[in-house]
């Protein structure tokens, strides 16, 4: 649901013939519009090894080193595929060698003519007032953190307000894709401006990183949100258990999966004194990818028929997969029927989308029981523009489920709790703001009353 950073890899490459592909030796550079916005595209070509490799970076965006595979110049037409952005590129390469003129297939067909270039891409570093800096008032300690069920180690910050406390607490929880203990996204880092807020009011916060992600161990790949709420639980038993805390005032802050992840943390017998859904669902995953879906369209400007074609086959995939969780081979059939008449890389991307553990459990689960069976003080914030979990479905969702939350929304903030226009994920960069102040006051304000 919220939008990643792109992981720093590179590819070997294979396909075409070495001499061809080695042609395209250098930097490329380009431009494609994604709602409204015009984002740097450079693919980068390293042909000093045995074999080609290949990245591509998305310089505005703070992504670098995405990884390029199945690069391949036959007949003067070059493709290439994006794997973890679920992109392929296919052009053609000009007479002289200096431009490929195509188009970048990523859900919809971006038009992308990439230019030769001998410069580096160079990226200014985009302003975020927000992010704190030091000196703090408050103090920090590095956190170690076993899930012995998981085998895995957390890697995390505890910041501790001045004093001997023992202080209240809040962990928080990151959204869906791998994120560190900022939930660092576009240099914007939302928990470290949460957690900076909340430890300046005498709320104790620990933020970790994801499983396999900086100093954590363990391997995300084959890892459904259930495992993730396991490594949830040992972070609140470990942060419930520090000296320096009370450990009847220890409550949770998810965002998007996150917000999924902290129910399901109380419901497994954790002692959650208060907790906090930041854009969290309250809608099966199904229902909330569908709506996703519709959304980012109809903020893309799609025309209305073409946006409801869509929905309608989104609808049927996530059925599909729903009805068929616990089995990927089932899954996976099912989807190629659902899927039928569409382009064959598009079924062969659905049935790869279905076998994967985490979509499987997502698609299905419904969150209605563990919101239900955690009974302490609830609060929930969501942004009128947000695209990616429709603020009016699932605070309605919630307000049936959960009739005693406080729940808030703020008609102009996006999925990040930003100021936006359209509330689409190519806005994210561009916004200096990292969280808006009147959404945050609200979080504060509200954990601080409810964790005395």
């Amino acid at each position: 649901m919220i939008a990643t950073a792109l992981v720093a890899a590179v590819s070997v490459l294979a396909a075409a013939p070495q001499q061809q592909t080695a042609s395209l030796g250098g930097s490329w550079e380009g431009n494609v519009s994604v709602g409204g916005q015009s984002l740097r595209m450079v693919l980068r070509v390293d042909t000093s090894g045995d074999a080609p490799r290949a990245a591509i970076d998305s310089p505005d965006q703070g992504a670098n080193g995405l990884s390029v595979e199945g690069l391949d110049l036959r007949d003067g037409t070059v493709r290439f595929a994006v794997p973890t952005a679920s992109a392929r590129f296919e052009g053609r390469l000009s007479e002289d060698g200096r431009t490929i003129t195509g188009a970048l297939t990523q859900g919809g067909s971006l038009p992308l003519i990439l230019t030769r270039t001998t410069e580096t891409a160079t990226v200014a570093r985009p302003a975020r007032p927000q992010t704190p800096a030091p000196p703090y008032p408050y103090r920090e300690e590095e956190a170690r953190i076993p899930t012995p069920t998981a085998g895995v180690e957390l890697a995390g910050t505890l910041t501790l307000p001045q004093g001997d406390g023992p202080f209240p607490a809040a962990l928080l929880i990151t959204g869906s894709g791998q994120q560190d203990r900022d939930e660092t996204l576009f240099d914007h880092k939302p928990f470290a401006v949460i957690a900076d807020a909340l430890t300046r009011r005498g709320v104790a916060v620990l933020r970790v990183d994801d499983r396999g992600v900086g100093g954590s161990t363990g391997d995300p790949i084959g890892a459904t949100t259930a495992d993730f709420a396991v490594d949830a639980g040992a972070a609140f038993a470990w942060l419930a258990a520090h000296q320096g805390i009370d450990a009847n005032r220890v409550g949770l802050i998810g965002h998007s999966e996150g917000g999924t992840i902290a129910p399901l943390v109380a419901q497994a017998g954790q002692p959650v004194a208060f907790m906090v859904l930041i854009a969290g669902p309250a809608v099966s995953g199904a229902e909330v990818l569908t709506s996703q879906s519709q959304r980012i369209q109809q903020a893309s400007g799609l025309p209305a028929t073409i946006v409801e074609s869509n929905t309608a086959i989104q609808r049927r995939l996530m059925e599909a997969i729903a009805a068929n969780a616990g089995d990927a081979d089932a899954a996976a059939e099912a989807v190629r029927t659902a899927a039928a008449g569409l382009p064959p890389a598009a079924i062969q991307n659905a049935e790869q989308t279905a076998r994967r553990p985490w979509m499987r459990w997502f698609v299905a689960h419904d969150p209605a029981p563990s919101l239900t069976a955690y009974r302490g003080p609830l609060l929930a914030l969501y942004g009128g523009k947000d695209v990616q979990v429709d603020a009016q479905q699932s605070a309605t969702a919630l307000a049936a489920i959960r009739p005693d939350a406080r729940i808030e929304t703020f008609p102009e903030l996006n999925h990040l709790m930003q100021t936006a226009t359209t509330g689409l994920p190519a806005e994210y960069p561009t916004i200096e703001e990292t969280f808006d102040p009147a959404a945050l006051q609200a979080l504060v304000d509200w954990v601080v009353t409810n964790s005395r």
